[in-house]
């Protein structure tokens, strides 16, 4: 399955945080669309369903095979009473709520529910979603189920996305999977999944989805600051990322320009999925993309023991 190198990541247009309108949310997806991005990445847990609802609508006037959709499995959306807010993080009515099912049936319902949501009719790439504390149900039934339906052409493509490399790694050891998305543990700051999951994708043939670069907000931007990781930056992270940007700028590369481009070094990283809320933010972006990253910026990371790992020989 051909992917675009970078992907839409559509948690922020299911209200991540703060609310995004329709006509807003439509605009972000159209500037992607504009852009050339034909992988879109979404979730039911993405706003209670509103992420798949607002992808759903845009694509539904494009040709299906024009473009590549990913969506999850792991939490079921039940109909829920007594009103009140979303407390995970969306900014939406709590009309429902999450239930953790990993199982079988679990799984066939939350991918009918998601081609409701969607209105489409097969869905591109399936993954189970954050098994931390299911995983042997997520690798015994949730797994052989997607591959089920893979063989009846209702996905194309199963994996698994995590934040947490190791147990990546065990399922790409265990499972059939096709790919995996791994969210902040392959970035400018964090090289950790290098060694023990990376190298092993590349020798099984299984494609890694690079998410959550900007690790949630240090990279965004040329003069770090802000969290990493959902939390406040260490001293030591801030001072770390303000040394990397200082490098990338004697070569004429900004700090966020340098962290979509690093991980699509790795030959097992197929897409780069970025998290946007705006039209303004897609083309910020792929102004970035667009631009030359010199091979000597990362060969000086190196020397100056910012970058670990062997990516660099990439």
């Amino acid at each position: 399955m051909e992917l675009t190198p970078y992907g839409f990541g559509a948690a922020p247009i299911g209200n991540l945080f703060s609310a995004v309108s329709d006509a807003q949310a439509e605009e972000a997806i159209e500037a992607a669309w504009e852009a050339g991005i034909r992988l879109f990445d979404t979730a039911p847990h993405y706003g209670l369903g509103l992420s798949e609802r607002r992808l759903g609508a845009f694509l539904a006037s494009r040709p299906r095979e024009s473009f590549r959709l990913s969506t999850k499995v792991g939490r079921l959306l039940v109909p829920a009473e007594g009103g009140g807010r979303d407390d995970q993080g969306f900014d939406v009515p709590a009309d429902h709520r999450r239930v953790w099912d990993f199982s079988a049936e679990g799984v066939r319902r939350s991918l009918e529910d998601s081609l409701d949501r969607l209105g489409l009719s097969s869905i591109d790439i399936a993954l189970v979603h954050d098994p931390d504390d299911h995983w042997r149900q997520a690798v015994d039934e949730a797994v052989p189920a997607l591959l089920e339906l893979r063989d009846q052409g209702v996905v194309k493509g199963v994996g698994v996305g995590m934040n947490r490399w190791q147990p990546l790694a065990r399922a790409v050891r265990e499972t059939d999977v096709d790919l995996v998305m791994l969210a902040g543990r392959y970035t400018l700051l964090d090289q950790s999944a290098e060694a023990g999951l990376l190298a092993l994708c590349l020798e099984r043939g299984v494609s890694v989805l690079a998410a959550g670069v900007f690790n949630s907000g240090l990279l965004a931007t040329h003069d770090p600051q802000g969290t990493y990781d959902y939390a406040p930056a260490s001293d030591e992270l801030l001072k770390r990322a303000r040394r990397i940007a200082a490098v990338c700028e004697s070569h004429g590369v900004t700090l966020p320009q340098a962290a979509l481009a690093f991980p699509l070094r790795h030959p097992a990283v197929t897409s780069v999925v970025v998290g946007v809320r705006s039209a303004e933010e897609v083309r910020r972006n792929a102004a970035l993309v667009a631009a030359p990253v010199p091979d000597r910026l990362w060969d000086e990371l190196a020397e100056e023991r910012l970058l670990g790992g062997t990516a660099i020989r990439f």
